[in-house]
């Protein structure tokens, strides 16, 4: 789960790490008395889980309450790479002096965590470590360690902090590694860290995603922090029924169980809708080892409730789930979802069982369905239906 600004601001603060007042506002009137609070000058900043808001406009400055009226008046409601700006936080001025870069991730290549670390923030990091590489430090962090004193020295060492900097921006690492930490993070980013005209070291914009796997039990209070109006509905209905479920801009529906065969699959059908019309795949969804016909009826009623949804391809490996079970849970499905299932299913079956999960569905002949030999042909099959539905 992607944070806001405003929620990864609180995060910081709530673990002692320097930041100036922040207040979300969702009206002008609201942003108005937040700047009137605050006091001085302010910054009204969009709060939207994407980049690049300043250049569409989406960060001012304002000297007065009424500017930040005025500069809300105009963002709530702006649209910023496809995202509505439904709030905005009105942000404490700050006497910049210097800005900076840090970072904290999960390194998934590597098995372990890597920090990044600059002295040249405020830029896109994305450009700076494709421009000048060797301005961008990445230590390893150790898991079982993190970032402890040594190694926060060892980051600012190698970032090349200024001597007289190094104390207070290390201390301020090991902060937010207590917040990447505790927090069960899998980033926490600061672009700037800024040295303020006072000397100072504050995390002036920060961005935080947490791992959802650790929410329900681990941090029951993250289920607060979830924008749930802002989720996508078919998305928020899939984890409603507890579906693996991603939505993508394409046509065919992907069903499969086990995540390595649903991205092979993905991977395969885009092939195959170069044959036809460009057709790519419509989501990512694996139902995992149950494929009973709640679950299929399930994963099914999400898909075919996405109106870009051409075709469905089902593509399922059986193992330790036999294919007669899956055949029997895609029959159960359909005749559950009856007049909502109106696009065609192509179906590989494959491993366990094999031969009687395809005489279950032959038996069946649903109108909806065609059976298909191996995965290349039912992606080519999928493909095709979704292309001619278009």
């Amino acid at each position: 789960m992607d944070l806001y600004e405003y929620q990864a601001r609180d995060l910081f603060e709530a673990h002692g790490v320097p930041v100036l007042a922040g207040i979300v506002a969702y009206t002008p009137e609201e942003a108005k008395a937040a700047a009137e609070k605050i006091g001085g000058v302010v910054v009204v900043k969009a709060q939207v889980k994407v980049g690049g808001r300043g250049k569409a406009g989406g960060v001012k400055v304002a000297k007065t309450a009424d500017e930040a009226f005025e500069h809300a008046s105009n963002i709530l409601g702006m649209d910023i790479k496809g995202h509505t700006v439904n709030k905005v936080m009105i942000a404490q001025g700050a006497d910049i002096a210097e800005e900076f870069y840090f970072s904290v991730l999960l390194d998934r290549a590597n098995r372990n965590y890597l920090a990044m670390c600059s002295v040249e923030g405020g830029m896109e990091i994305e450009q700076l470590a494709e421009e000048r590489p060797e301005a961008l430090a990445r230590v390893a962090v150790d898991p079982l360690v993190g970032i402890d004193a040594e190694k926060a020295a060892e980051i600012v060492a190698a970032a090349g902090f200024a001597e007289e900097l190094r104390g207070k921006v290390e201390e301020t690492l090991q902060k937010l590694w207590v917040v990447f930490k505790e927090e069960d993070a899998t980033l926490v980013e600061v672009n700037p860290l800024v040295k303020t005209g006072a000397g100072d070291i504050v995390a002036l914009d920060g961005k935080v995603s947490l791992d959802d796997n650790a929410s329900e039990v681990r941090h029951p209070a993250h289920e607060e922090l979830e924008d749930k109006g802002a989720a996508d509905p078919l998305e928020a209905k899939a984890k409603a029924a507890g579906l693996n479920y991603v939505k993508l801009d394409g046509e065919v529906g992907i069903i499969g169980n086990g995540a390595g065969l649903v991205m092979s699959t993905l991977d395969v059908v885009a092939y195959a809708g170069e044959n036809h019309g460009g057709v790519k795949p419509a989501n990512f969804l694996d139902i995992g080892g149950g494929a009973s016909a709640e679950v299929m009826a399930s994963g099914l009623d999400v898909i075919l409730n996405d109106p870009q949804v051409k075709s469905v391809f089902v593509n399922v490996f059986g193992g330790i789930t036999a294919c007669d079970a899956v055949a029997n849970g895609i029959v159960g499905a359909l005749n559950t979802l009856g007049d909502a299932a109106n696009k065609p299913l192509v179906v590989r079956l494959d491993g366990n069982n094999v031969e009687e999960g395809r005489a279950i569905l032959a038996e069946a002949n649903h109108p909806l369905v065609t059976l298909a030999a191996t995965m290349d042909e039912g992606a080519d099959k999928a493909a095709e239906l979704a292309n001619a539905a278009k």
